[in-house]
């Protein structure tokens, strides 16, 4: 059984209960809330860095892709198994870990003289954000145990990823304004030591259990994900039906397979696969899954199309997407409410519709379509976002007996992860795939001569223009054709959010499960 600030402690348990007297369930509240803030300001202030980070070390098309991809691979893959290490060393201490991880990771990448080193601390700042993530949501529900309140806390937790999302952007804009784009990434640091020291002075230790590791389990269920999620990004860049590929999704496969087996039969499993016999559970995971797919995928969407269409600054796109990510914020704070007041599968079923609404409207705007005409339909999909990402990680957890909060967590971040991970890299690659076909046309239809359009393909698929400004005829119809592969990959999230709605409304709990 997990501890709690408030729980009685069982004999022979002493520094447990030394750890349970200091802890103060808002300073926890506040602490963890900055961690999750933390791992997705990592994830958007990356994007709006990355045109300046291809022109400044002249990176090529295929290795930029692993800048943002490898802070998402190395959480994907990893986090299932840092919220069993949170179980088995303290959830405390492993978030802690994870937020110097974070910090390192930040400072690697704003010293980086090469895209080597980016990439690098992209890497070691993915495995700080695998370790927050569960063990910050485990030591909420072992804080929190009534479950309405819990689903409160939750959704301020998922509330407070958006608060990251949303800064990211801005203050990677104001930084580059004035400053390289290694500035960028010391909002990191300076973040991660205020959440060092506050919960340093008030975060109790949660450590449900001192069972043995389940090492089989562990790196079994880390290398059947990062195989697929290494597939789902390099796929995009060499073909999902390569050699190389095929090769990683039978590796995924096969490790899925003895995964399974080894868990079935473990006393201590990381994951107790028995829980996806229940039809919510399980839906309320590919539900996780696709909340993030969308709003992960629709977020960069919309970052590329200001920045590469529409030829804003990235402080200028910043100020933009604050509508939708502050529309997300204060829809996710008052989620929780209404989750005590009418259950979860009506704001999970409606936000999910919503959000395929909104996405199904900007796909039908052009690329001279102004804010004015836009911002409602950012502020619907925020909103829809604030009405599915933050129950679902509480339904969750609400799911499960507070016993298996730190299991529960760490496979609906798993779950989350892996829809970013679909989200970035499919609705990416089908953005890239639909530009580059419907280039050739745009192009013709402003009248461009040949000998330029070889360069312009260049142009295209680089996203760099290099000193020399580009021809008129040329802008527009890169713009025209990048915004088609926006469209695209908007209609198909729009899809994608309409079935799963479905699916919410039919095999989704309304209410929490009592135990």
């Amino acid at each position: 059984m997990t501890t709690s600030t408030t729980a009685p402690t069982a004999p022979g348990s002493a520094a447990t209960a030394r750890s349970s007297v200091r802890g103060s369930r808002p300073v926890t509240l506040i602490a963890m809330c900055l961690g999750a803030m933390i791992t997705f300001l990592q994830i958007t202030a990356t994007v709006s860095a990355l045109t300046t980070i291809q022109r400044d070390l002249r990176v090529d098309p295929t290795t930029l892709i692993w800048i943002p991809s490898a802070y998402t691979l190395v959480v994907a893959s990893v986090v299932l198994s840092a919220s069993t290490l949170g179980n088995r060393y303290g959830r405390r201490r492993m978030f802690g870990a994870g937020v110097i991880a974070m910090i390192v990771g930040g400072a690697v990448v704003a010293s980086a003289p090469t895209v080597a080193w980016v990439i690098a601390g992209q890497l070691v700042a993915g495995l700080g954000g695998a370790l927050i993530l569960p063990n910050s949501l485990a030591i909420l529900g072992a804080t929190f145990a009534d479950p309405h309140r819990r689903t409160e806390v939750i959704t301020a937790w998922a509330a407070a990823s958006g608060i990251g999302l949303a800064i990211g952007p801005l203050i990677a804009g104001a930084l580059l304004r004035h400053f390289s784009w290694h500035s960028v990434f010391l909002s990191t640091i300076v973040l991660g030591v205020a959440t060092l020291v506050i919960a340093a002075v008030g975060v109790a230790e949660s450590r449900p259990s001192a069972a043995r590791l389940d090492v089989p389990g562990l790196l079994l269920g880390t290398v059947a994900i990062a195989a697929a999620v290494y597939g789902m990004i390099q796929g995009g860049r060499d073909g999902y039906t390569s050699p190389a590929m095929t090769a990683a999704w039978v590796v995924s496969v096969v490790a899925l397979v003895g995964f399974v087996l080894v868990e079935l039969r473990a006393s201590a499993p990381m994951l107790d696969v028995r829980l996806f016999r229940s039809a919510s559970f399980s839906a309320v995971m590919v539900v996780a899954a696709v909340s993030l797919f969308g709003f992960t995928g629709v977020a960069i969407l919309l970052v590329l199309f200001h920045e590469r269409a529409q030829a804003l600054s990235p402080l200028d796109t910043g100020w933009r997407m604050l509508v939708l990510f502050g529309a997300y914020v204060l829809v996710a704070f008052g989620a929780g409410r209404a989750i005590r007041r009418a259950g979860f599968k009506a704001p999970l079923t409606l936000g999910l519709v919503l959000g395929a609404v909104a996405s199904f409207a900007l796909a039908a705007q052009g690329p001279t379509a102004s804010f004015g005409h836009r911002w409602p339909l950012f502020a619907l999909f925020g909103a829809a976002g604030g009405l599915v990402v933050a129950p679902a990680t509480a339904a969750a957890l609400a799911s499960v007996a507070p016993a298996q909060a730190g299991m529960a967590s760490g496979a609906v971040n798993a779950a989350r992860q892996l829809g970013s991970v679909l989200g970035s890299s499919l609705l990416g690659t089908l953005l890239t795939t639909t530009m580059l076909a419907d280039l050739p046309d745009r192009l013709a239809a402003h009248q461009v001569d040949e000998p330029i359009r070889s360069a312009v393909q260049a142009v295209a698929t680089t996203g760099a223009t290099g000193d020399q400004p580009l021809p008129d005829p040329v802008r527009a119809a890169l713009a025209e054709a990048l915004t088609s592969g926006v469209q695209a990959g908007l209609r198909v999230n729009g899809i994608v959010f309409l079935v799963t709605a479905v699916l919410a409304l039919a095999l989704v709990r309304n209410r929490p499960h009592q135990h």
